[in-house]
């Protein structure tokens, strides 16, 4: 099958095969299949050659079941049976706290980390803040970024981005969190530690007696203990989350946006495009999950919807009226989604695009995930 519209085809083989290309980073909005695309991509890589590791942020943990490993964690582990001209591929799942808690490890001494750690107001925050998902899949993809340099263990990372409401909050969680941990509340809980002018204290004493009254008086001690030990990594957190902005801008990575045939999920990649566009990072280009396939040469919705006004009542011809309009309605869906399509190719021209058609079931094993890189590369 080919691209419907008249966008140049994405060629993954080509990407995949350029050993100048040493991040993918796969994004898209929720539900359109990036974690089925990036463990794809990642094994067909490994099987042309390349030392592949793939990170998911997948809930779902199907990613696990498809590559036969009984569970995957915050550390890259082989995927049995893959390997091929040289190639291997390692897989690994986010571990959102344990990779906070590595941040902090990294960036305090032993007793300041101890201290953040064991603060049950951080423990909050490495686990549930917004953002904070986003923030740490690209933390850790630095840190394997960091790790490949120095052993030479990959020369290729995949990253399946987490599944967001949006897909640019991939792009915009360092720096939402950035500015809540250096934000005015933040500062205020701060002040009183730094010290000040005597009106200061007494004005910030009753702001911090009122918070007392309203979220509890241990809660509000929890805070300032954790912003107050937090507040010498503020720097190293946004230095950080620059080194890695950076990285995603460098020439060695490419960006594949994933959706659906669907207005919403293609809205969503006209964004990402455009704010890739913006930051002037590279993209690869589009893949379009779950098409609707016809066979060539079928006929069309009206010719099929006539067909049936001419069929008798027997139940033969019922049946063979119903089946002609479910052809019918999947014509009406072709021309919908080739319409989406077209729409987006208009308005986004120089974007090379690539269609998976539909399967008829879950990708739940190697076979499946290599039938799809299959079609990712046709």
């Amino acid at each position: 099958m080919k691209t419907r519209t008249s966008a140049a085809t994405l060629d993954i083989d080509a990407l995949i095969d350029d050993r100048a290309t040493r991040i993918v980073v796969c994004c898209g909005s929720g539900g359109v299949g990036k974690t089925t695309t990036s463990a794809a991509l990642a094994l067909r890589a490994a099987q042309r050659g390349r030392k592949v590791v793939v990170l998911t942020i997948d809930p779902a943990r199907r990613l696990a079941q498809s590559m036969g490993i009984q569970a995957l964690d915050n550390t890259p582990r082989p995927v049995p049976g893959v390997g091929k001209k040289g190639g291997s591929l390692d897989a690994m799942m986010l571990d959102m706290k344990r990779t906070f808690d590595e941040v902090v490890e990294s960036q305090a001494s032993p007793e300041k980390a101890q201290q953040i750690l064991k603060n049950p107001f951080y423990i909050a925050v490495s686990s549930s803040f917004a953002g904070t998902q986003e923030y740490m899949a690209m933390e850790k993809l630095g840190q394997l970024d960091q790790q490949a340099r120095r052993t030479g263990r990959w020369d290729l990372i995949v990253v399946d981005t987490p599944p967001s409401r949006s897909a640019l909050d991939f792009l915009d969680a360092p720096e939402r969190l950035s500015s809540f941990l250096d934000g005015r509340f933040m500062r205020l809980l701060l002040a009183p530690a730094r010290g000040g002018a005597r009106f200061m204290t007494m004005g910030l004493g009753l702001v911090t007696g009122a918070l007392a009254k309203i979220i509890g008086a241990q809660v509000l001690r929890d805070m300032q203990t954790f912003v107050s030990a937090f507040d010498t990594l503020f720097g190293g957190f946004r230095a950080r989350a620059q080194r890695t902005f950076e990285l995603l801008q460098a020439p060695g990575t490419s960006f594949v946006v994933v959706a659906a045939p669907e207005p919403d999920a293609l809205r969503e990649a006209a964004f990402f495009v455009e704010r890739l566009t913006h930051e002037r990072m590279p993209l690869a280009g589009l893949v379009v999950n779950r098409v609707t396939d016809l066979p060539s040469g079928a006929i069309s919705a009206e010719a099929a919807l006539a067909a049936t006004e001419r069929l008798g009542k027997t139940q033969a011809a019922q049946l063979t009226s119903g089946l002609l309009r479910l052809h019918a309605e999947r014509v009406r869906r072709v021309a919908r989604e080739t319409r989406l399509q077209e729409r987006f190719a208009a308005a986004h021209p120089g974007v090379r695009i690539v269609e998976v058609p539909a399967q008829p079931g879950d990708v739940h094993d190697l076979d499946g995930l290599q039938n799809i890189g299959t079609l990712l590369a046709r």
